[in-house]
Formats: C-alpha cells, structure tokens, sequence
C-alpha cells in the first residue's frame, strides 16, 4: 500500500498519513515519531545479549508481527531494571514497546507486579494516542513483557507467581500450539526432526516449518542459553 504524508499546520506538528484511496488519516504524534526514528532499548544484535532474568517471545515472523523481549531483574527489590527488545513489528509497534522499555525501567525500575498490569491502553496514553486501526500494535509489547517475566519466574523457582497465557495455534491441521512445541524442546527435542517426531507439526504443511524452527530456536534459547 502506498502512502503519502503531508505536514499539518498544527501546534503539536503531528504527522498525518493518507493511505491512498482511503479518506481516513491516520495521524502520528511527535512522541510517537520520535520513538519510531529514536527508538530506545532496541537490540540490533541478539548475539550480544547476556546475563538477561527473562526472555520473552509473542508473535511470528512468518505471519507477520513478531516481538522479543529481554528482562533483567533485581531479584532482592524486585524491579525491572533493564528491559531490550526487538521486533519485525511495524511502525506503530516499534513506537509502542520502545515507550514500553522507558516505562518499566524508569524512576529505578517498575516493581515487578506493577509491570504485570501494564495494558496497551497505558502505553498508547504515554505515546499520545495511536490511530485506532493501529491499536493493536501495542499489544505485542505488554504480552512479550508477561513472557519474559513469566521466564524469570520459572528460571528463579517462583512458580507460584507464574501468569497463565493461553496457547496458541501452530498447526491447524495436526491440533499443535506454541505450547506443545516448548513442551517438545523442554523434553529434549533440539531440532525440526525431534519436534516433529513428538507433536507431527507441519508434516505436509512445508509453508508452516519457518515459524516452527523459529519457535524451536526461541524455545531452546529461554530454557538452555
């Protein structure tokens, strides 16, 4: 889809981007802008990364918007004291968890539960509002965040504290979620043939096996480095 952005004569100078053939705007705040030309926190360079509480993954690089998130925790005050990310994500989304990684790092770091309740309604308040059709770009954010955090429970024996996602469709046709593949890894499996030797995943569904080896990689990483 081509886009064509024009200048308001406004105050605030927001951005305003006409999709071509469409009446509707969208338009873009400068702390929206700013965040998605400076973004904070972001990893260009996963290889680098070391030493992180909690590792957390939601979304799919075959499919679409992906987000990855790196937690390091104090475990003595239990605040968030360090948060990096990456993404495929678009715009909106880069903006959105790059406010996200100032929010829960800022002051000293956000105490742990507090992080938890973090809604994608709070991000969009603190980036000045999203265009509506770009809302849920700021949920990525706050469910890769549970994930690593959920990570950190379970790396630091916290079971109890642990926040149940519900699983998500891999495989349609063999009945497998994200959840049975990091069963699979958590057993052992290491690579595409394991995994799928346990859950049948994208057996006759090559267009499926993409995300299921970034699935088996992610999952490896989070539990054995």
């Amino acid at each position: 889809m081509r886009v064509k952005v024009k200048q308001k004569k406004s105050v605030a100078q927001d951005i305003d981007i006409v999709p071509q053939d469409c009446k509707e705007s969208w338009v873009y705040t400068n702390i929206v802008k700013d965040h998605f030309f400076h973004p904070q926190n972001l990893v260009t360079d996963a290889n680098k990364i070391s030493g992180y509480s909690g590792l957390g993954m939601v979304g799919s690089p075959a499919c679409g918007d992906m987000m990855k998130i790196w937690v390091w925790i104090d475990q003595k005050t239990d605040r968030l004291k360090k948060m990096k990310w990456q993404t495929f994500g678009c715009g909106s989304a880069i903006a959105a968890t790059s406010m996200l990684s100032v929010m829960v790092t800022e002051k000293g770091g956000m105490k742990v539960d507090q992080a938890l309740k973090i809604r994608p309604q709070d991000i969009t308040q603190r980036l000045g509002t999203l265009p509506v059709r770009k809302i849920h770009c700021s949920v990525l954010g706050d469910k890769a965040l549970r994930s690593a955090i959920n990570n950190y429970f379970v790396r630091t024996k916290q079971k109890s504290r642990i926040i149940e996602e519900s699983a998500r469709m891999v495989d349609k046709f063999a009945r497998v979620t994200d959840r049975d593949i990091e069963e699979a890894v958590l057993e052992g499996a290491k690579d595409l043939d394991a995994v799928q030797k346990k859950t049948k995943v994208g057996i006759g569904h090559p267009e499926l096996i993409p995300e299921v080896e970034q699935l088996i990689r992610f999952y490896s990483e989070k539990y054995f480095g």
